[in-house]
């Protein structure tokens, strides 16, 4: 039975301290996890906060929040269902998965592993993966093993006794004895082992060598949201199908309400008695729970139908799925008891994107790419969250990139002092322009993993100097040379964008 377990934590950004999260052990304050700046300088869990101020006085510090902590674990597991159907939490930070009946679907254990690290990395963890015929030991190889491993058996033999998984007091009763690693104890007779440290050292023994095989407790999947009503005569009457479908969206609401969740896309049936089937699904753009903003989206997405529906003898059945909910807590309007802008605008959007389809309202996202052009993507507004607003620029600076950005790039001719240096005057459509103010050069490198040679922007790997610029007549340009003279004999300038 293959398994895959990955240790994760989620990576601080970047700061010139580092960063601990303590608990009280007894009388004092302990560190219970460290980042990755911490640990370089030495600092380690099981440290005494006064001990680790002695070694390092910036340290930053934070309580540790283990609800948050199992709950964040949780909702990984849940994740990880998607591959798996047998998957475990096993606190403080690992997920098992069972990948015996699933890994083909993925292309093979490998496909998976990678699909598994790189999906967590688009949630900003980091993960240490391992794979293992056993899920006691790709948890023990995940948290304790020093690199990839290669050979499992010699790999199981090398860990720390700390990989058994022992209560402390038995980890430090075989330390004490000599015994250092999962070898040790190996070499030596069960019997001997299970007199002196007791039967639950053999046992896990056995198990993290694969010598005794304990199937892994998963995860209850939750059921699915699916509400049905049958009738014992056809009903054909829209008023008749409208009351039930409404019935139907309140049983909905309630069962998302105990759940703590809010539906993100409905699915409703409706089932004729000659055997015909029509489906309608709606998508909003944030959970929600409230039965009349789902039933006006139902009434978008039938009134534009191309054909309307026809309920023939009449339908036998009427069912509604939430394949796709997630948490909703609880919101406060305003002293006015009208909605929030962002609750007017979801809405909205919802509106406009049932009756235009999914592709028909675009919201703008952050793309991970340095290239200015790359840097944002156009995606299905009813599918994404609203994107978090652009860092404002310090008091009395202008901002550094652009209200109005050309793509592609519109070409211009320049004339500079220097073969490399600034713009001194350019030509952008017909029209001369004298610079009177510059700052720069911004340079951006290419991409290196992209083709290289290209002669226009996004085709290849040159250099670009960008250089924010003010002509006599105080308009403000985004203008960059294409290319250092290194990497082409007379790089090309041009025109990517405009300030305010």
């Amino acid at each position: 039975m293959p398994s895959l377990a990955g240790a994760c934590a989620a990576p601080p950004e970047a700061a010139p301290a580092p960063l601990a999260f303590v608990t009280r052990v007894g009388g004092a304050l302990r560190l219970a996890a460290v980042d990755q700046t911490a640990q370089r300088l030495g600092i380690v869990p099981g440290l005494t906060l006064a001990d680790a101020r002695a070694r390092h006085p910036d340290l930053a510090v934070t309580d540790m929040d283990p609800e948050a902590d199992r709950h964040w674990l949780g909702r990984l597991a849940r994740r990880c269902q998607g591959w798996s159907p047998l998957v475990t939490p096993v606190p403080p930070d690992a997920v098992v998965l069972d990948m015996a009946g699933s890994a083909h679907l993925f292309g093979g254990e490998a496909a998976l592993a990678a699909l598994v690290d790189d999906t967590m990395a688009e949630l900003g963890m980091t993960c240490r993966l391992a794979r293992a015929d056993t899920a006691e030991a790709a948890l023990a190889l995940a948290r304790h093993a020093p690199g990839p491993v290669t050979d499992e058996p010699a790999a199981l033999r090398a860990l720390p006794v700390i990989a058994l998984g022992l209560d402390p007091e038995a980890t430090l009763a075989l330390r004490r004895a000599g015994l250092r690693t999962v070898g040790d104890l190996a070499a030596r007779p069960a019997a001997s082992l299970a007199a002196r440290f007791g039967a639950g050292a053999v046992t896990a023994l056995r198990r993290l060598l694969g010598d005794e095989r304990r199937p892994i407790a998963p995860m209850a999947q939750p059921a699915p949201l699916r509400f049905e009503r049958r009738f014992a005569e056809p009903i054909a009457h829209e008023r008749a199908v409208a009351a039930c479908f409404r019935d139907l969206l309140v049983e909905a609401a309630g069962a998302l309400e105990q759940r703590g969740q809010g539906g993100r896309r409905f699915v409703l049936t409706l089932l004729r008695s000659d055997g015909a089937r029509h489906r309608l699904r709606i998508e909003t753009g944030a959970p929600t729970r409230d039965p009349a903003l789902v039933l006006r989206l139902f009434d978008e997405r039938i009134g534009a139908l191309a054909d309307p529906l026809d309920p023939g003898f009449g339908y036998d059945s009427i069912v509604l799925a939430v394949p796709l909910a997630e948490p909703l807590g609880a919101a406060q309007p305003g002293l006015d008891g009208r909605d929030s802008a962002a609750a007017v605008l979801a809405e909205l959007i919802d509106r406009l994107s049932t009756r235009l389809g999914p592709g028909g309202v675009l919201r703008l996202v952050p793309h991970d790419s340095h290239i200015p052009e790359r840097g944002q993507q156009a995606v299905p507004a009813s599918r994404t969250p609203a994107p978090v607003r652009w860092p404002p620029p310090q008091p009395g600076e202008p901002p550094l990139r652009p209200i109005v950005l050309f793509d592609p790039p519109q070409p211009v001719e320049v004339i500079a002092e220097v073969p490399d240096g600034p713009p001194h005057r350019f030509r952008w459509r017909r029209t001369l322009h004298e610079v009177r103010l510059y700052e720069g050069p911004e340079r951006i490198a290419a991409e290196w993993w992209r083709r290289r040679g290209g002669e226009l922007p996004g085709q290849g790997g040159l250099t670009r100097d960008y250089y924010r610029i003010e002509d006599a007549h105080g308009h403000r340009y985004w203008l960059f040379r294409h290319g250092l003279y290194d990497e082409k004999p007379a790089p090309r300038w041009y025109m990517h964008g405009l300030f305010a």
